[in-house]
């Protein structure tokens, strides 16, 4: 026999009561005698009552969810930013919809139009590339979104992120002072603003601190794969062709695969090849050598972009809508 769905008349009815009242003790408004509120959860509990989400929303003009879309689920670099926003989202009571979009713009476009047919109250936004039609989708919406992890170099939304070209230019640096000269600059693709004008502008200036000429053939834009690892250890071959004595790596699963292609032809890390890398996820901890990295507060973007979120919906006055964390370099066996 098929359940029967409980509704807030069958409540109200069974307590005598009106709906408002059964729906004031739902939402814990206070101007409720203690009788009545008893009275009325005991036979929420009986009838094993649950409030519909979607008709409080309309009634309240919130749904108290929010949307977060992320590229890839199992990217371990997106994964600990969405922990973040989830215990974020908790703590002020709202519901989160997780939706992957592969990164890629098309799917970012759908996926971004059928979670504002769901009525979210807000977007949290992850992704590699903020182009420019994405960013008219983000525009044409009244619906507040804030950028985790993600930069739009047009800055027309609000985002969280570390200063990605200070650290790379750090990073790059310590190489310098540990004696290479051939450091190869190993990324995403170019066409991102996030290698381009960000992670690259580092380098670039970096090298031009220590008076050495940047050289194309050192910088290597990894277009777009689901398996980084191998095209790392692929790329092991190339630098040692190219005498390459070290490198700053975008991402950790890519450098995991330098490290052990480097291994594999018997160079010696980090004595003939010294490696730096960018995300500082448990990867960086798991390999050995273990990898000095750039370490982002990966959880603490994903928190604090939640939490400007919340403040947006509410309506609170907000003082700095683009958001620069602090982050280390964190020094591994992988550089001397």
């Amino acid at each position: 026999m098929e359940k029967q769905t409980v509704t807030i008349y069958d409540v109200a009815h069974k307590a005598n009561v009106s709906m408002a009242t059964v729906s004031r003790v739902v939402n814990g408004n206070s101007n409720v005698k203690p009788n009545t509120r008893n009275k009325v959860l005991d036979v929420i509990n009986q009838l094993k009552y649950h409030p519909n989400a979607v008709a409080r929303g309309l009634a309240s003009k919130k749904t108290t969810t929010v949307g977060v879309i992320i590229p890839d689920v199992t990217d371990m670099y997106f994964a600990s930013l969405a922990r973040g926003i989830d215990d974020i989202a908790a703590m002020y009571k709202y519901n989160i919809i997780l939706a992957n979009s592969d990164g890629k713009e098309g799917k970012e476009i759908h996926v971004l139009n059928t979670l504002l047919a769901k009525q979210v109250d807000g977007i949290i936004f992850m992704g590699n590339n903020i182009t420019d039609k994405l960013r008219k989708q983000f525009q044409s919406t009244s619906v507040p979104i804030v950028l985790a992890g993600s930069v739009d170099i047009k800055e027309t939304e609000p985002s969280i992120n570390i200063d990605y070209i200070k650290a790379v230019s750090e990073a790059v640096n310590d190489l310098v002072q540990n004696g290479n000269q051939k450091i190869a600059f190993i990324s995403g693709p170019l066409n991102q603003d996030i290698n381009s004008k960000y992670r690259l502008k580092g380098y670039r200036y970096a090298l031009s601190k220590n008076h050495i000429t940047y050289d194309q053939q050192l910088v290597y834009g990894i277009k777009h794969s689901d398996d980084l690892y191998k095209v790392g250890e692929k790329l092991a071959q190339s630098l040692i062709d190219n005498h390459i004595t070290a490198a700053i790596i975008s991402d950790d699963e890519l450098a995991v695969g330098v490290l052990n292609g480097m291994k594999a032809h018997n160079v010696k890390i980090p004595q003939d090849f010294e490696i730096i890398t960018s995300n500082d996820t448990k990867l960086t901890r798991m390999v050995r050598p273990q990898l000095s990295s750039i370490t982002q507060p990966l959880y603490d973007i994903g928190a604090v972009a939640m939490r400007l979120l919340t403040k947006i919906m509410d309506n609170k006055k907000i003082d700095d809508k683009n958001i620069l964390l602090h982050y280390r370099l964190v020094k591994r066996d992988s550089t001397k």
